[in-house]
């Protein structure tokens, strides 16, 4: 199966193409370009799906090249090579960019092409340190780039086929309950408990919320995860939040010492990763419960605590 993604010149003397091995029995991930708030799927820019093969971290990364010449012409190069990359792309900072993995394999030494030919490429061991994450301000990315190197008066002619990366991680050897309160003197005081504070993607969401005293006429009641995507290093650092899934508690107004049960699926959101902390230093990823309190008039109050998302298998389409 050829891995579709790249770019090659116009008027290019040649068509390349990039086969992985078992790309016919790979997991594929729907990697998402953008964040976007409250979408059940995620998509490209062009509204379809941006599947990439999935690689784990210590997985070899080997398939085969093909360089095919069009019309039977002839090329002269100075060099033929394969090169894994891993880069951290910051989308409004580009200085700010970082390529943290650069393996090179050649191909071919320099010569001429008479007729169409295919290489055999493995990387084994490359380091592939992160998940794969594609976010508002930050990309994540491992890539295979091909590069037929011209003469210095002509532009090389290249190749890149993204793959996703994903990590495993142990479940937690402990998971506290959160315990949090809401309270307006002598008009609110509302309990709520949640079973656990750290989640796998497809958990649920087990807790209580209790009703010490009501005096103010709540209409509405809702539970929200807000993802916060922090990027870039120093003064240049770029905060985003989002609302990635909403669920309604309650609809009505509640009465002192009712107690409502919340179960929220996790694995209705799309659009959940895991939590990253400071990778590599460039960008982290935290998540929060938060609980919103709407009243008669409007009004809203809010509550929140950080919780922790892991990843126990891996998430494929």
């Amino acid at each position: 199966m050829e891995a579709a993604l790249g770019f090659i010149g116009l008027g290019s003397p040649c068509d390349i193409s990039v086969d992985l091995d078992a790309a016919s029995t790979r997991r594929y991930v729907n990697q998402n370009p953008t964040s976007s708030t409250l979408h059940s799927s995620t998509k490209s820019n062009n509204d379809n799906p941006l599947l990439l093969p999935l690689f784990t971290e210590s997985e070899t990364v080997s398939g085969k090249v093909t360089v095919s010449l069009k019309d039977g012409k002839h090329m002269q190069h100075r060099g033929i090579k394969i090169d894994f990359v891993g880069t951290i792309e910051m989308v409004y900072d580009r200085e700010n960019s970082q390529q943290f993995t650069s393996l090179e394999r050649l191909l071919e030494d320099p010569g001429t092409l008479t007729a169409t030919k295919t290489y055999r490429f493995e990387f084994t061991n490359v380091e592939k340190s992160y998940d794969t994450y594609s976010g508002i301000n930050v990309k994540l990315r491992y890539f295979l780039r091909v590069s037929i190197v011209r003469s210095q008066y002509t532009q090389d002619i290249c190749k890149q086929v993204d793959i996703a990366v994903q990590h495993l991680v142990d479940k937690p050897l402990s998971n506290q309950e959160i315990r949090m309160e809401v309270g307006i003197e002598d008009s609110l005081h509302i309990e709520f408990v949640y079973h656990n504070s750290k989640f796998h993607l497809t958990d649920v969401v087990i807790g209580r919320i209790y009703f010490m005293l009501v005096r103010i006429n709540l209409k509405r009641m809702e539970l929200e995860i807000r993802k916060r995507e922090s990027a870039g290093t120093g003064a240049n650092v770029y905060n985003e939040t989002e609302t990635v899934m909403k669920f309604e508690v309650m609809d009505g107004a509640p009465v002192r010492g009712e107690v409502i049960p919340v179960r929220m699926f996790l694995g209705a959101c799309r659009a959940l990763t895991p939590s990253y902390r400071s990778v590599n230093n460039k960008f982290s990823v935290k998540y929060y419960l938060n609980l919103v309190l709407v009243d008669e008039t409007d009004r809203r109050y809010f509550k929140q605590s950080e919780i922790t998302i892991w990843r126990k298998s891996y998430q494929t389409v």
